[in-house]
């Protein structure tokens, strides 16, 4: 399988900033977690990071075109904004896509719990920090497996 992790405006100032919230991991070893995760459940790992929005939305419908089997995506801000990330995850079907949050985003501030990519998503996973990620490997994993049968 491969999977695409795209990371939106600030991951990768994890662990660097606002540790109280998003925790003290450095957003270089989510990453190399995610790939060893990965590994472990025969998946091909490919992750980005951009603060800028067109660079996400462009990660999105190349992973339609480079035939990826699954998405995960921590938009980061944009969760809260970008109707251009909808568009592009709901021009990609049937490509799954599972968004996560290292924090909580319904615990905290009344805008940050509004998620315009939610409802094109296959699950969201909110306030595990890291572990977000792999948890996200594993409901991509079933998903694919399930929808094979």
């Amino acid at each position: 399988m491969k999977i695409l992790v795209i990371n939106g405006p600030n991951i990768n100032m994890i662990g660097i900033r606002e540790k109280h919230i998003y925790g003290n991991v450095s957003y270089e070893k989510i990453v190399h977690l995610i790939v060893q995760e990965g590994k472990k459940r025969n998946m091909e790992i490919t992750c980005v990071q951009s603060n800028y929005e067109g660079d996400l939305v462009t990660w999105i419908q190349d992973a339609y075109f480079e035939k990826y089997d699954g998405i995960i995506i921590n938009p980061g801000a944009y969760t809260h904004t970008s109707i251009a990330l909808l568009d592009a995850i709901k021009a990609i079907v049937p490509i799954p896509v599972v968004e996560v949050h290292l924090s909580d985003i319904n615990e905290r501030e009344e805008f940050r719990h509004i998620s315009y990519i939610s409802n094109a998503c296959i699950k969201t996973i909110k306030g595990k920090k890291e572990l977000g990620y792999i948890e996200a490997l594993d409901v991509l994993l079933d998903y694919c497996r399930n929808r094979e049968l």
